[in-house]
């Protein structure tokens, strides 16, 4: 069971959880503990079942299964077949940048603060593994290449914020839904504007300076998504070597923002949109221009 707190926040009721190794809360506008509640316990589930089925980390996921069986035709339930067809359009849209198949760098790249930089050698023996155009898909069938690992880290998050949302208003069918935030560690989604007109105020974390906000942002409705390099990085030499990284060559992105928010329709869009506005390097923002999506950028 996921611990779960509610309380009284300014303008709102706050329902906060834990998932997908992130802070979670669901933001209500009217000042109802137990409908809070209610949907709180509702999102916690579904972002709990999200994480098992597509967790890497749990040896039980349709993921896991799914990598071990790497090297035959295998047969997946429909929305997991989903998710890699979005998977598909992401690699499509960033002409091959955006690869779920190029998590097996992880092998050779641990994100943890220290100075320990991945070797030539390392990544020559990763890359032959990577690249998502090597999966065939048929209806609900896959062939992925004995070797090759799928990793669903860069869209599980905005995906279940997705869900969330669309649940929740799955109660309200009778009823008006009330205005309602998801935020799943800063990747969020807004189901109306408040009563009174106003929106709700987001700030935009500052790289630099984590516990501060370098804007604040109005939501109506619609999503933000953030993807940034703030938490996870290694630094040597004076060099900062960012998470990010591109999958044709197995390093880290270089000249790119330090962090990129996108406004969107919806979570999934929002933060593909951002991350591979990061993979554009110093190109970020000649690529969100083209999008015609409103977008803030941290140099």
């Amino acid at each position: 069971m996921v611990d779960i707190t509610v309380s009284t926040g300014k303008n709102c009721v706050v329902g906060q959880f834990r998932a997908m190794a992130s802070p979670c809360e669901i933001l209500l506008e009217p000042h109802d503990m137990v409908l809070c509640r209610q949907l709180t316990e509702l999102a916690a589930a579904e972002a709990e079942r999200i994480e098992q089925k597509y967790s890497r980390y749990r040896s039980d996921s349709v993921l896991s299964e799914l990598n071990r069986q790497a090297g035959s035709w295998q047969t997946r339930d429909v929305e997991t077949m989903q998710l890699l067809a979005f998977a598909d359009s992401c690699y499509q849209l960033s002409a091959g940048l955006f690869d779920i198949s190029s998590g097996i760098l992880r092998r050779a790249w641990q994100f943890d603060s220290s100075a320990n930089i991945a070797s030539q050698q390392q990544l020559d023996a990763l890359l032959p593994f990577i690249g998502w155009h090597k999966v065939k898909r048929n209806a609900n069938r896959l062939w992925l290449p004995a070797g090759m690992e799928l990793d669903l880290g860069g869209i599980a998050k905005e995906y279940a914020v997705d869900k969330v949302l669309q649940l929740l208003s799955q109660q309200f069918v009778d009823a008006a839904m009330p205005s309602v935030v998801v935020n799943f560690g800063g990747d969020m989604r807004c189901s109306r504007p408040r009563d009174d007109g106003s929106l709700w105020r987001i700030g935009i974390e500052n790289p630099s300076l984590a516990e501060h906000a370098i804007s604040a942002v109005g939501l109506s409705n619609g999503a933000l998504a953030t993807s940034g390099d703030s938490r996870r990085f290694l630094l040597k030499d004076g060099v900062r070597y960012s998470h990010i990284l591109n999958p044709k060559t197995g390093w880290p992105i270089t000249n790119a923002p330090r962090s990129v928010t996108v406004a969107a329709p919806n979570c999934l869009l929002a933060g593909i949109l951002a991350t591979t506005a990061l993979l554009q390097g110093a190109e970020a923002e000649i690529f969100l221009k083209t999008q015609q999506l409103q977008y803030w950028l941290v140099p």
